[in-house]
Parts: structure tokens; sequence; C-alpha cells
């Protein structure tokens, strides 16, 4: 029987599923955005965070982060910094040269177009530049405490390896969760499964061995693991 056909005779146990990695939570670190969001930033910090993390390990995201809150954790304190300071200042993040223009357009439109306040409506987020869903769902639930869904590579390719969804981008789980996932885990299901598929549910050759939810899982499309 082929794991689709047994996914579809036997219903991926989602409160389950989520009850297990609640209790396993401790063991992993929480994803670097949700630390920052714990310390007490403003949503415009989280913001700036989230984008500096973009295709960034969070360590690198974490000394990048601590060194510009050093020198600017405002808008207007963002502009006042030249491009090149910027630069040197979040580097290495990933294409730092990038986000370092986007950073600034970002604080003059946040300072002339919302009055100094980062927009708690994902529609304006979007308007943003370099503003994805990811970024402003993370700002929604992490800034306002918003219960939305915030869907990155780990959340998509979680949810389709363990069988609760069958789509083919960020874009589509997201829908797709909204749909069927229970209201009650929107908020923490990006945290707990982006720290669960750093650490256990890899990309490549994940630790289906000791992970404490194999039982479960399906395991679609994994062909080698460890």
């Amino acid at each position: 029987m082929s794991s689709n056909k047994k996914m579809n005779l036997e219903p991926f146990d989602i409160d389950r599923f989520i009850a297990v990695l609640k209790r396993n939570r401790k063991t992993r670190k929480a994803p670097i955005i949700t630390f920052i969001s714990k310390r007490g930033a403003t949503p415009f910090e989280i913001l700036v965070s989230t984008i500096l993390s973009l295709r960034t390990k969070d360590e690198v995201t974490a000394a990048a982060v601590e060194r510009l809150f050093e020198f600017a954790r405002t808008p207007e304190e963002i502009l006042r910094l030249d491009e090149k300071k910027l630069k040197e200042l979040i580097y290495p993040v990933g294409f730092y040269p990038t986000k370092a223009k986007r950073i600034l357009e970002i604080s003059r439109m946040i300072l002339e177009d919302y009055k100094n306040i980062v927009p708690d409506r994902i529609e304006e987020l979007l308007k943003l530049p370099g503003v994805g869903r990811k970024t402003a769902n993370l700002v929604l639930i992490e800034g306002y405490g918003k219960n939305v869904i915030c869907v990155d590579t780990h959340v998509h390719r979680v949810s389709n390896r363990v069988g609760y969804v069958q789509t083919k981008t960020p874009e589509e789980t997201e829908f797709a969760l909204e749909e069927k996932l229970p209201k009650k885990y929107w908020r923490k299901y990006n945290e707990l499964l982006v720290a669960f598929g750093q650490t256990v549910c890899t990309p490549i050759s994940p630790f289906c061995a000791g992970c404490p939810t194999s039982s479960m899982c399906p395991k679609i499309g994994v062909k080698k693991s460890r």
C-alpha cells in the first residue's frame, strides 16, 4: 500500500502531532524571530529582523540584529545611517546589499506613508519592498499577536511530508492550512514546525530514527533518512 493510499484511509492526526511537538519543544531552540519577539521587540524590529533572516542561518541573523540595533532600532534611526554603514552592520547576512536598500526604503515608507507605525494588515505589509507573505504573517503573529498562519520552507516541507496537506508551494500550503488546521494552532504552528524542521525533519536525510513523530508519519518524499 502506498503512502498516499494509507494517508487517505487514515487521516493524519494533527492534534496528536502538535501535542508531541509541544512536549519535545524544550529540546530545540525557538526560531530566531520568536526569540527576538519574546525579548520585547517592537513590530518594526521584528519586521527588520525577519528581512535579515531570509535565507540566512539563525546565528548569523542574531549577530547582525544585535549589531544593527546597537545603532538603530526605529525608522528614523535607520534613515540616519548611510547605505554603506548599514551594509557593514548587517554583513554577512544573505543578500546583504539588497537587504540594506530594502530596509532603508521600508523605513522611509513607514515614516512617510504609515505615520511611523508598521501596518497591522497583510495587504499593507505586502506593499513594502521585499516583504512576502511569510514575512508579513510573521510580523502579524510576533509583532501584533494576530491569529494567522506563517508558512516558510520548513512548514511547507513538514506539512507535506507528514501528509497533512498536498501542495506544491508555500503559498498553497498557507491557504490549505487555513482550510483545515484548527485555529487554536495557527499562531504556534510556524514556531513548532520551524524548530522541528531545522533539527529533526531536515530537508535532506531527516533524522527519522530518533523522531518522536516517526510512528505516525508516512514520510512522503523521503528517499533517505538517518
